[in-house]
């Protein structure tokens, strides 16, 4: 069985992410969705709203894309998750040039302690290249309307946060 992990904080899960969760899942028999807890970013929703948020979402993609995809928190090296999960693969999603810096450093420093697990980048969809889950958060912290960049769900729960 081929499992990916795609890591991530999504606080909170975007379209842009379900777009590559999507894509992803057509690569592998199993999508772990690694919900990083980042005590450091001070995430605007919980680890259990994230996690909830994307077990709603990646219900409909599981059956659309007929691939197991679960979430699954973690707090430690990335690579050691993809260990804990059994994972061939880390799947991510760039959206520009400046994405590449970093996760080309990242991919070197997963490489050193683990050659067996590969990883995969997935460009985001032209729609999709802009949105940045700091970026909703900003506008809709700010009353902007942020419905083109979430699910309704997830934009309900925005708009709950901030009043």
């Amino acid at each position: 069985m081929r499992i990916g992990l795609y890591p991530g904080t999504f606080d909170p899960i975007t379209l842009g992410h379900i777009d590559i969760i999507r894509r992803g899942a057509m690569l592998v028999d199993r999508l772990v969705i690694g919900v990083a807890i980042n005590r450091d970013k001070g995430p605007l929703f919980s680890l259990e709203e994230r996690v909830a948020m994307i077990e709603a979402e990646c219900c409909k993609l599981s059956e659309e894309t007929g691939t197991e995809i679960i979430a699954h928190p973690f707090e430690n090296l990335l690579i050691d998750c993809a260990r804990d999960v059994g994972a061939q693969v880390i799947v991510r999603g760039l959206r520009a040039v400046a994405d590449f810096e970093y996760e080309f450093q990242m991919v070197g420093m997963n490489r050193a302690l683990d050659k067996s697990v590969e990883t995969v980048f997935l460009m985001a969809e032209a729609q999709h290249q802009a949105i940045a889950s700091k970026l909703v958060k900003e506008i809709a912290r700010l009353g902007g309307d942020v419905s083109k960049f979430v699910t309704p769900p997830v934009h309900k729960a925005l708009v709950e946060r901030f009043g």
